[in-house]
């Protein structure tokens, strides 16, 4: 029988690619490798232009750049469906697949958020990155911060939804006992229609149904290595006395949906007064963790107009 969410992929893969954007592959060490979705127009100047060694090559991008890294649930182009073509026009948009999800894959055991944005950052320099601006959702979100901690000199600005600093173990038990959960896995893992059902409830803010088939696709279309993905929960959680708030000299933007369950918009506003002045939070009303999924005109809106700011103020570093 056909699997009804993979067999929307060549369509989803043809509407990335009418919004300017193509899948590309590229090795970060010998044994991990990271699939990036890449301007197509980098992949077309490749015949005339100086370019930068992935696996195969591309040229440097020409328009400030924008990064959008994906949650747990899904990869990258799926997360950002709706975002990617209202941002294409004014800006170089990048979209990865993070280790173990898409056709990304390591041979390395680290399975932490500072691995996978270390191997993001040498994946976007291997395309020519220089600068960019990184949008995160959920667990992406932490890799973002990660990112933005190790490399400032890269990350010039963050924009934020529906994450945290680092998963704490007493955040994190807290939230799991919140939402009914006993674990990261059986929350963000599910094996079941009853759990797929279930994680999209506490994700999402409108009573959506879909059938059961569909959540049954979903479950085998989208949550492939689910050894190492368990990995990467387990790699997530840090000690909450070992936990120390980094000094970030990036703009970083939290843009929320006021009804997230996981993450609420109250640990938002928390988490925009330890960060400091830099620091801006903006809710979205009627929308979940989901929040660029279920509202995205309203996200994209927010989103242009905090990319639209930054780049006026950094005008004459051009």
């Amino acid at each position: 029988m056909v699997n009804l969410v993979a067999a929307q992929k060549p369509l989803l893969n043809g509407l990335m690619k009418m919004a300017g954007i193509t899948p590309h592959t590229v090795e970060i060490y010998p044994g991990t490798v990271m699939s990036i979705w890449v301007p197509s127009e980098t992949i077309k100047k490749v015949k005339t232009t100086a370019a930068v060694d992935g696996n195969g090559k591309t040229a440097k991008p020409t328009k400030p750049v924008v990064v959008l890294v994906h949650g747990f649930a899904a990869e990258g182009i799926v997360t950002w469906q709706f975002q990617v073509g209202s941002l294409t026009k004014k800006y170089s948009v990048y979209v990865p697949d993070l280790l173990f999800f898409g056709g990304s894959i390591t041979d390395n055991p680290d399975r932490s958020p500072a691995f996978q944005a270390e191997c993001l950052a040498k994946g976007l320099r291997k395309l020519g990155v220089e600068r960019c601006t990184v949008v995160g959702f959920s667990y992406g979100g932490m890799v973002a911060f990660k990112m933005a901690e190790m490399y400032p000199e890269m990350v010039e600005a963050m924009v934020v939804s529906g994450s945290i600093l680092a998963m704490t173990d007493s955040i994190s038990a807290a939230t799991l006992e919140g939402l009914g959960f006993s674990s990261s896995s059986e929350l963000l893992l599910p094996d079941s229609v009853k759990g797929c059902k279930a994680l999209l409830k506490v994700a999402a803010h409108k009573k959506l149904w879909f059938p059961d088939r569909l959540h049954k696709d979903f479950l085998e279309a989208m949550f492939n290595n689910r050894k190492e993905r368990g990995e990467l929960l387990e790699g997530l959680v840090v000690s909450t006395k070992d936990t120390n708030i980094p000094h970030f000299p990036q703009r970083i933007h939290l843009l929320w949906g006021e009804n997230d369950q996981i993450f609420t918009f109250d640990l938002a506003q928390n988490m925009k007064e330890e960060l400091g002045d830099k620091a801006t939070v903006e809710g979205i009303k009627k929308a979940g963790h989901l929040v660029h999924l279920e509202r995205p005109c309203v996200y994209n809106r927010c989103l242009k107009k905090f990319l639209i700011s930054l780049h006026t103020t950094n005008e004459p570093r051009k």
